[in-house]
């Protein structure tokens, strides 16, 4: 069994972070965005105005700058969702809307 170079690890560990790292943070407009675009790709309603009038006033245009970048990118998405994914998507942009 070959073994590694302690740098060699350091460098797989690092791509691997960041892999995982790739997108948005989870509650920031950018990922309210994200979730929006999915959405649409899966064929969901979505009332994007009541989303923006309840995000605070300082975020709604990276809400909206960001909603319009991955409009452009899903223009080319698969249209295609599984259940559980359309079911997540549908849960979690119904919890924000109580927010």
């Amino acid at each position: 069994m070959a073994t590694l170079k302690p740098s060699l690890v350091v460098f797989a560990a690092a791509g691997l972070a960041g892999c995982v790292a790739a997108g948005p943070m989870p509650g920031t407009p950018e990922f309210t965005a994200a979730q929006v675009s999915r959405a649409y790709d899966c064929g969901l309603r979505v009332d994007r105005s009541r989303i923006i009038a309840r995000l605070p006033s300082e975020q709604r245009g990276r809400f909206v700058a960001a909603n319009a970048s991955y409009a452009v990118k899903s223009y080319n998405a698969p249209r295609r969702c599984e259940a559980h994914e359309r079911e997540r998507l549908q849960q979690e942009l119904r919890l924000g809307a109580r927010r």
